[in-house]
């Protein structure tokens, strides 16, 4: 039996400073792609991470479950591990190449509404009430008027069908891993975090060397890069997903797919100089309608805890 989802106000820090991070990584990813091909970026960046967190998680002993593992439970790890990062990095990576980028954003933001149902059936506590799927549709709603008309635009790919299933099956890991993340028994949440890593690390890996063959040797300024991808928005912002749906629950780890693509609109403008879109206040006032219609007993919890 799981615990009910325990939303407080560290919940709603961390996946504001999650939004803010995976926001910022689009512009990051693409200063790597100079010279660096996609799939030894997503290598690099989760095979870095997984380094940096089995240092930390050797502090803490190799602990990891509560009780000695089943076979269900190590299965569930892979599926896990292969699940929240190694498939959909591929997937998006090979998608992306015959999709417009609005294609790619909104189908990424569906990832909440996917999680939806899921939840409802799978997650003690997470039951789908009208008002709650409201405020999700509402949000992604909010997404796609940011993103705008590109999001249905054609790029005539003759692989464009293939490339948008890619995309979706990606925003679909997503969801799976975290549905089945919230499900697994007591586990020390930097362990998990580290053996995610590993197992993308060693599908990537081999999965980059038959694409791509062997890496170019990046420069000094694209190693930082690279070890800036791998430190922040892949090892740092991991751990913090595995404490937000081993809390929280994964509905509530969703809400940041719609913050996502509000601050990579906004970084791009600070720091590419990108012009705001003119939709982006009304589509920021949908977002926040949703994510307050959909979370609407979480934040009233809230509050009555911080005035009692």
């Amino acid at each position: 039996m799981q615990d009910a989802p325990n939303i407080t106000a560290s919940s709603w820090l961390m996946i504001a400073l999650l939004a803010f991070i995976w926001g910022g990584t689009f512009l990051v990813t693409e200063i790597a792609l100079t010279e660096m091909p996609p799939f030894w970026i997503a290598a690099s960046r989760v095979s870095l991470a997984a380094l940096v967190m089995v240092a930390i998680w050797s502090l803490r002993g190799f602990r990891l479950f509560a009780a000695p593992p089943t076979r269900k439970h190590l299965a569930a790890l892979f599926f896990i591990g292969a699940a929240s990062s190694a498939v959909p990095f591929s997937l998006l990576a090979w998608g992306q190449q015959y999709v417009t980028s609005g294609f790619a954003g909104v189908s990424m933001a569906a990832v909440a509404l996917i999680v939806l149902p899921l939840a409802h059936f799978f997650v003690d506590g997470e039951r789908m009430t009208p008002r709650k799927t409201i405020g999700f549709v509402i949000g992604f709603i909010g997404v796609t008027l940011l993103i705008g008309a590109q999001a249905f635009e054609t790029t005539g790919s003759a692989f464009e069908t293939p490339g948008r299933l890619a995309c979706i099956g990606a925003a679909s890991c997503y969801a799976l891993s975290s549905i089945a993340m919230r499900r697994l028994p007591a586990i020390d949440a930097i362990g998990l975090a580290t053996i995610l890593l590993i197992i993308a690390s060693a599908i990537t890996i081999p999965l980059a060397l038959l694409t791509e063959g062997l890496p170019p040797i990046p420069s000094a300024y694209i190693f930082g890069v690279l070890a800036f991808l791998g430190l922040v928005p892949t090892a740092a912002a991991n751990f913090l997903r595995v404490l937000v749906v081993r809390s929280a629950g994964p509905v509530f780890m969703s809400l940041v797919n719609y913050q996502v693509p509000v601050w990579s609109v906004c970084l791009g403008a600070v720091v590419l100089s990108e012009p705001l879109p003119v939709s982006l206040l009304w589509s920021l006032a949908l977002i926040l309608t949703g994510v307050g219609l959909s979370q609407y007993g979480a934040f009233r919890r809230l509050f009555t805890k911080t005035q009692a």
